[in-house]
């Protein structure tokens, strides 16, 4: 169909061709295309510089330093926070430290040669002998057992003498017994401690003997019987040493006194702050 001077009408146009054929735009739809795409540049420069200018003026609270008002946000924190600091340089356990070198100091002292320990608590101890009248601390107890039954094997009768003693005891030993034999103190403490002062106080100290050789039980001969050389080679794999050899200058040479240093307590016991 024909409109006007012949000029075909846009719906007479294909479908096809349509949709690849330009519509012609007026002069008016350009400039509002320009106008629009030129304000919505300008309102994403505008929203970019702000968000950098928001960046630049303000801080980073995730990657911050914790703002002083945090640390101490008023006088009476500040006072909180110094009468703190004042406590833990002076806490309990500064105190304990200073304490115990006071302590160590006091308990590093001899008295006629001899050094003080404490009294092993019942409960530690362990019995050597069927009538439980000779006792060491358990580990003590039991090394010691174990030696014996080596040393019997070689042929050597390792008999325990004397173990685990009492303040109390000790204090017969020495006052009553130095005063039974007349002697005097400086001459007592060399073959006895004073009360509170002994190694069988702590329940790792013994003296030992040889049963084939009952005579020198207790005295300076029984270096020379088959159970102290046996002894000498054979104490340290359980664990067991002499405490008073001959170059031990206050006390003098005892070979029957030996004494267990097989745990991290008995080691303490007998080394840690005792010697100068």
């Amino acid at each position: 169909m024909s409109v006007g001077n012949n000029q075909s009408s846009p719906d007479e146009i294909p479908e096809a061709l349509r949709d690849v054929t330009p519509v012609p735009e007026t002069k008016r739809s350009r400039l509002w295309l320009l106008l629009g795409s030129g304000l919505g540049l300008s309102l994403l420069v505008a929203i970019a510089g702000g968000y950098l200018w928001d960046q630049n003026s303000e801080p980073n609270v995730t990657s911050a330093p914790q703002s002083e008002e945090s640390v101490s946000d008023s006088p009476e924190k500040e006072s909180a926070i110094a009468e703190e600091n004042q406590e833990n340089s002076s806490s309990p356990k500064s105190l304990s430290s200073l304490d115990k070198t006071s302590a160590n100091t006091e308990t590093s002292k001899e008295l006629l040669g001899h050094l003080p320990y404490q009294q092993a608590p019942a409960e530690t101890l362990t019995a050597l002998t069927a009538d439980g009248r000779i006792k060491l601390r358990t580990p003590a107890a039991k090394a010691f057992l174990e030696m014996q039954a080596a040393a019997r094997r070689d042929g050597v009768s390792l008999v325990p003498l004397s173990g685990f003693r009492s303040v109390e005891e000790q204090e017969y030993l020495f006052f009553g017994i130095k005063a039974k034999r007349g002697q005097v103190t400086t001459e007592r403490a060399e073959v006895s401690a004073p009360p509170g002062y002994s190694e069988h106080h702590t329940g790792y100290a013994i003296d030992i003997g040889d049963g084939n050789a009952p005579a020198t039980h207790v005295k300076k001969s029984f270096a020379k019987t088959e159970a102290f050389r046996w002894l000498k080679e054979n104490a340290p794999r359980y664990s067991f040493e002499l405490s008073f050899p001959k170059d031990h200058e206050e006390i003098g040479y005892e070979p029957w006194h030996w004494r267990y240093v097989g745990n991290k307590s008995s080691l303490e016991t007998f080394y840690q702050d005792k010697q100068s």
